[in-house]
C-alpha cells in the first residue's frame, strides 16, 4: 500500500459552539486545526481540508480546500467521499481522514490504521478509543478509506446513508484500538467546556 493522504473533516455546523468554523477556535499558540494538520502532516503523503462554504477563509493554512461532493449536509461520510474523489485525481489509492475538532489524536495514526487493514486482510479501518470497561470504542471520522470503493459509497450517501459504521460494517472494517494516554486521545471539542479542557489538557498531560 502506498502512502494514504489526508483529508481533514472540518465540515461540521459546529451548533454548540455557537456556528462557524470550530477549527478556528484558539488552543494553545494556535487552534485546534492547526494542532491537527501539525499532527497529521508527517503521518500522510499530501493533504487537503474538506469545507463547505467560502474556501477563501482558510487560504492561510496552504492546504486545498475542497467542498462535499454531496450536496446538503449529510456528515462525516461526504467528507470522506470528497477526499476519496480528490485522491482519485492525484493517483492515490487509499485517504485518511481526521476530524477538525480532535486535537491530541495519536502520532501513529496512521501507521496503525495501515496495520491493522493488512493484518484483517481487508481495505478499510477504523480508530477506535480502549475502554477498559466497554471495549473498543469506535471512532468513525478517523479511519482509512479504499479509493477503490467511493462510488460504492456515493451510490449510498445518495440512498440516504448517514451512520458511518452501517457502511464500514457492509465492509468489514479492521479496528485498530489506542488506549488513553492518560485520557483518550480522541477527545474531541464540542462545547466551551470542552475547549477549556482542551487547553488544560494542553498545559498539564504529558
Amino acid at each position: 500500500m502506498t502512502r494514504p493522504v489526508g483529508i481533514i473533516l472540518a465540515g461540521g455546523q459546529a451548533t454548540r459552539m455557537g456556528g462557524g468554523d470550530k477549527g478556528r477556535l484558539p488552543l494553545g499558540d494556535g487552534t485546534l486545526l492547526t494542532h491537527v494538520i501539525d499532527r497529521l502532516a508527517p503521518q500522510v503523503g499530501a493533504m487537503a481540508l474538506n469545507a463547505n462554504g467560502d474556501p477563501t477563509r482558510f487560504m492561510d493554512t496552504g492546504l486545498p480546500v475542497l467542498s462535499d461532493s454531496i450536496e446538503g449536509f449529510a456528515g462525516p461520510l461526504a467528507g470522506v467521499l470528497t477526499g476519496l474523489d480528490w485522491a482519485a485525481e492525484i493517483g492515490a489509492t487509499h485517504v485518511i481522514s481526521a476530524a477538525a475538532d480532535t486535537p491530541f489524536f495519536p502520532r501513529d495514526l496512521v501507521d496503525r490504521l495501515m496495520i491493522a487493514a493488512q493484518r484483517d486482510g481487508v481495505d478499510i479501518a477504523l480508530a477506535a478509543t480502549l475502554d477498559p470497561q466497554r471495549g473498543a470504542m469506535r471512532q468513525p471520522t478517523f479511519g482509512l478509506w479504499p479509493v477503490g470503493l467511493r462510488d460504492d459509497l456515493r451510490e449510498a450517501l445518495e440512498g440516504g446513508l448517514r451512520k458511518v459504521v452501517l457502511w464500514t460494517d457492509k465492509h468489514g472494517a479492521a479496528v485498530a484500538s489506542f488506549p488513553p494516554t492518560p485520557f483518550d486521545p480522541f477527545f474531541n471539542v464540542n462545547t466551551p467546556d470542552d475547549l477549556a479542557h482542551a487547553q488544560t489538557l494542553l498545559e498539564t498531560a504529558p
